[in-house]
């Protein structure tokens, strides 16, 4: 539930967003009992999009958010719960509810309130999909891995050993570089458990575009505040993940 909207138009290669307050809905009613015909595909793509959601506002340069940040442990900890498991048992009412739920909280603007935020992988992955016929969820399953690895850093990492501890169950008395490390690799194997390609030329995307795409997507200026992305860096992240 939020105000914003996407379209894409293949014949121009645009996927462009919207967004207007008097686009919020004054209520909503959901009834996860809906959900239960949304095909495996779609539940894990799903999923995935929940969690890029919430981590396009974890990651941020903003300190002491501590609420935020505990709200969106949680929800990226129900992702990892319930993923798998409503793709398995689609009519699982538990699963499917919060689902739901994780999704509204992860797209209604919540995390982001008093932090400041501007987003990667949304973007980089708008390209791919506006070039190629992909679904969404799996370009941002596809490249959040090779973006977690590529702007960990000596001033980013203390954000990926929280991630690493409070999600995944990490042992904090690991090297800090072995818990950051960890965390993108148990990021990248929940993905190939929901049957999620780590790989663009698994959906047809070759190296023919990559710098269109990466030129594109920073059309506007870089990309994210964790750490800036020029479309050089764009166009390291999208060969890294073919």
């Amino acid at each position: 539930m939020n105000a914003g909207a996407v379209i894409t138009n293949m014949d121009t290669n645009e996927k462009l967003g919207t967004g207007n307050p008097s686009m919020k809905p004054k209520f909503s009613i959901l009834d996860p009992t809906y959900t239960f015909t949304v095909p495996k595909n779609q539940t894990a793509a799903g999923t995935v999009d929940i969690m890029s959601h919430v981590f396009e506002n974890y990651f941020s340069s903003t300190k002491g958010a501590y609420v935020q940040n505990r709200l969106s442990e949680s929800i990226l900890k129900t992702c990892i719960q319930y993923g798998k498991l409503a793709m398995e048992e689609p009519e699982n009412y538990e699963a499917r509810a919060n689902l739901m739920w994780a999704s509204s909280l992860a797209l209604n603007g919540l995390l982001g309130y008093g932090k400041e935020s501007r987003w990667s992988v949304h973007p980089m992955e708008h390209e791919l999909s506006a070039y190629y016929d992909i679904t969404h969820g799996v370009g941002l399953g596809i490249l959040t891995p090779y973006w977690m690895e590529y702007v960990m850093n000596e001033t980013t990492i203390d954000s990926f050993v929280e991630y690493g501890v409070n999600v995944w169950g990490i042992n904090p008395d690991m090297d800090k570089l072995q818990i950051a490390k960890e965390a993108i690799e148990r990021t990248k194997e929940f993905f190939i458990s929901l049957d999620i390609p780590m790989h663009l030329k698994e959906v047809g995307i070759g190296e023919e575009k990559l710098e269109t795409m990466a030129k594109a997507a920073t059309r506007h200026g870089s990309l994210g505040l964790f750490r800036p992305l020029d479309s050089q860096d764009v166009l390291n992240i999208f060969k890294a993940a073919l």
